[in-house]
């Protein structure tokens, strides 16, 4: 679904990303680890097109999309949950999961019947502000809004910083359902480590901009990445 191939980016003179190259496939999480710093926001904004790369490419379902405008992607297929999470706060809950439908075919602008199965507390408080949601409410209304997009491939962006641990387990398992479902590819960019390592079918680890380690979870050495994810 998705192929990022040996990809820079600049921010300026300086240099954020080098030689990159990740693989994400449907039915599959890929998760990005690595300490803050090292470039992974960088590479999802990449990934979305919220910047442009300096050299390689940026392919989905083969098509290179690295010239793509942000908006363009999102027609494409792809959707983002950015770190912070960045809903409307002044809008409502069903005002916010309804700016998910700019991207969509005039037949698809409603809002699918998963997203309030796997986020039951959205259908609940439809008509709340979404500032006046917990965080871990606008978390699952951020990722809520994305899935509105009918997504082939999901980017989710630190999903778990700041949330309560049962919001964390709820949000695992909303990710395990979509990948259940054989249709989304997710890249999945995270630090708290072993929720990562349970939910990762294939992962990467990021250093100074670079993929230092990567591969199936099935081979993943955990003492060789902690090593990197330590401070």
């Amino acid at each position: 679904m998705l192929a990022v191939e040996d990809v820079d980016l600049h921010y300026g003179a300086a240099k954020a990303l080098r030689g990159v190259s990740l693989t994400a496939e449907p039915g599959q999480v890929t998760c990005v680890l690595g300490r803050n710093g090292v470039g992974k926001t960088s590479l999802m904004r990449a990934i979305v097109g919220q910047q442009p790369i300096s050299k390689g490419a940026i392919r989905l379902g083969g098509k290179d999309i690295s010239r793509l405008a942000p908006y363009d992607r999102a027609r494409a297929g792809v959707a983002f949950v950015p770190q912070g999470r960045e809903i409307f706060p002044l809008l409502t809950v069903k005002e916010n999961l309804e700016t998910g439908f700019a991207p969509c075919r005039r037949a698809d602008r409603h809002v699918p019947g998963e997203v309030y199965d796997l986020f039951p507390v959205l259908k609940d408080m439809l008509h709340r502000r979404g500032g006046d949601l917990s965080g871990g409410q606008q978390q699952q209304l951020a990722i809520g809004r994305a899935l509105v997009t009918r997504p082939r491939l999901l980017v989710l962006d630190e999903p778990t910083e700041g949330i309560q641990p049962s919001i964390i387990k709820d949000i695992g398992r909303a990710i395990t359902f979509l990948r259940s479902q054989k249709k989304i590819a997710i890249i999945l960019v995270e630090q708290y480590f072993e929720w990562a390592r349970d939910l990762c079918d294939t992962y990467a680890v990021m250093d100074r901009g670079q993929v230092v380690e990567a591969g199936p979870r099935a081979t993943m050495v955990e003492a060789d990445v902690r090593r990197w994810l330590s401070v």
